[in-house]
């Protein structure tokens, strides 16, 4: 079953699914800007295109991430992201 989710007044989208072989998962696509995001469980998070700006909970700096690369983000916290150009990404929902 497919979960379609829109943030952001349409400017980031996902579509997410539960694959047998990765758990709760979804991919998506950020336009421009500048997103906050909340997490209920920790996330693994890969960029597929573009590049991803983060800064991680607890972080003093902002790092970037581009295609192929991956970084975490834990359970019930919060977590910045700058993007510059159009990016696309896949998050996989990890157990608790």
């Amino acid at each position: 079953m497919l979960k379609v989710n829109e943030y952001f007044a349409g400017k980031v989208k996902s579509i997410g699914f539960d694959s047998s072989s990765f758990g709760l998962t979804s991919v998506g696509v950020m336009e421009e800007g500048e997103y906050t995001f909340s997490t209920a469980q920790p996330e693994e998070m890969t960029v597929i295109t573009g590049a991803l700006k983060v800064l991680l909970p607890g972080a003093p700096d902002w790092q970037v991430f581009t295609p192929g690369e991956k970084f975490f983000v834990p359970g019930h916290s919060e977590f910045n992201l700058q993007v510059a150009d159009v990016t696309a990404y896949l998050c996989r929902y990890l157990s608790k």
